[in-house]
């Protein structure tokens, strides 16, 4: 399995984090793989691994180029990009997809989970006063005070998004209503929201599990016990409310939703919402996975609770990002 990345032990971050969704993926056989294209990588770790720059279709089991990714996500009403939020391929690929989906003249939302619901006035101030000038939404929301990775990695998202003119979106519920559900549980939320949310109807206990599982894996092992069940709450209305977002605010031309890769999972992410709320409608789902030296396989990537399942519909393998041993700043706290 890859390793978990960073994160900080104030509870502030954990909040922060619980968009972190770091997740992998699987596959039963290996299938000479498609060529990827020629790239110029920015991550440094393990550009020369085998799965490099590969396309894995985890609905078919088997390799795909990024000609037929492409032209199956033009079919899909609502796209999810996952990512690992601080590898800067991953969002060069993304806009990539964003470019390629808005080339035929079809104008999708664009929505992050990055922004909230709270700060949509703002930005569309922004961008009314600033057609087609990107860092003003930056400015607008402060985003260097955010928490989020430097706004540097995330500019070419917002840049293709406002030169195209497309929709930009707040997706995420706000932090305070995070905090509130954590302290308060889900009655923290009006009532109609939360009914919305579907946060009334309790989790199958093996999906409840393993979301506290997630939870106490992310933090290092640090989290305190009293604690996994209201983050994974926290985590589930996340999720629920990015999908509640992409259907009260899309048109025809539909939506993409950049996101963190747990939250692009089909089986319980975004996508799973998306299908409760709006079964008849095509989602797709994709993660953008950093490899690792000792798993060569898709199926190496598949989280524990799948039962060896990948939880996206494709999986493009990168380079991983330098960084700092996530565990160390708990391990320091003693």
């Amino acid at each position: 399995m890859p390793t978990l990345h960073p994160m900080n032990p104030s509870l502030l971050a954990c909040l922060l984090l619980l968009a972190c969704g770091c997740t992998a993926s699987t596959a039963t056989h290996r299938p000479s793989p498609a060529e990827p294209l020629e790239r110029s990588w920015r991550s440094t770790q393990h550009r020369e691994h085998p799965l490099v720059g590969r396309i894995w279709d985890a609905r078919r089991g088997r390799w795909v180029e990024e000609r037929e990714l492409r032209e199956a996500l033009a079919q899909a009403r609502f796209v999810l990009l996952g990512e690992q939020h601080d590898n800067p391929d991953h969002h060069l690929l993304q806009a990539e997809l964003v470019r390629s989906l808005s080339d035929s003249g079809r104008r999708p939302a664009l929505a992050f989970e990055m922004l909230d619901t709270e700060q949509q006035p703002a930005v569309d101030a922004a961008l009314a006063h600033s057609p087609g000038e990107p860092d003003a939404i930056a400015q607008a929301v402060a985003w260097e005070s955010s928490g989020w990775p430097d706004w540097a990695l995330y500019r070419p998202l917002f840049a293709v998004g406002a030169w195209r003119g497309l929709r930009i979106i707040g997706a995420n519920l706000p932090l305070a209503q995070v905090r509130a559900l954590i302290g308060h549980g889900s009655e923290a939320l009006e009532p109609e929201l939360r009914a919305r949310l579907g946060l009334d109807e309790p989790l199958p206990e093996d999906v409840a599990r393993a979301m506290r599982q997630e939870m106490h894996e992310a933090h290092c092992g640090h989290l305190p016990e009293p604690l996994l069940e209201p983050m994974a709450l926290a985590q589930r209305a996340r999720d629920a409310r990015m999908a509640d977002r992409l259907l009260e605010t899309t048109t025809n031309d539909g939506a993409l939703l950049i996101t963190g890769a747990g939250h692009a999972r089909t089986d319980r992410g975004v996508p799973a919402h998306l299908a409760r709320r709006a079964p008849g409608l095509t989602v797709r789902s994709v993660a953008f996975m950093e490899v690792s030296p000792e798993a060569n396989e898709p199926a190496d990537y598949a989280p524990e609770d799948t039962g060896g399942r990948l939880p996206f519909d494709y999986v493009w393998f990168t380079p991983a990002t330098e960084r700092e041993d996530p565990c160390e700043a708990f391990r320091k706290r003693g």
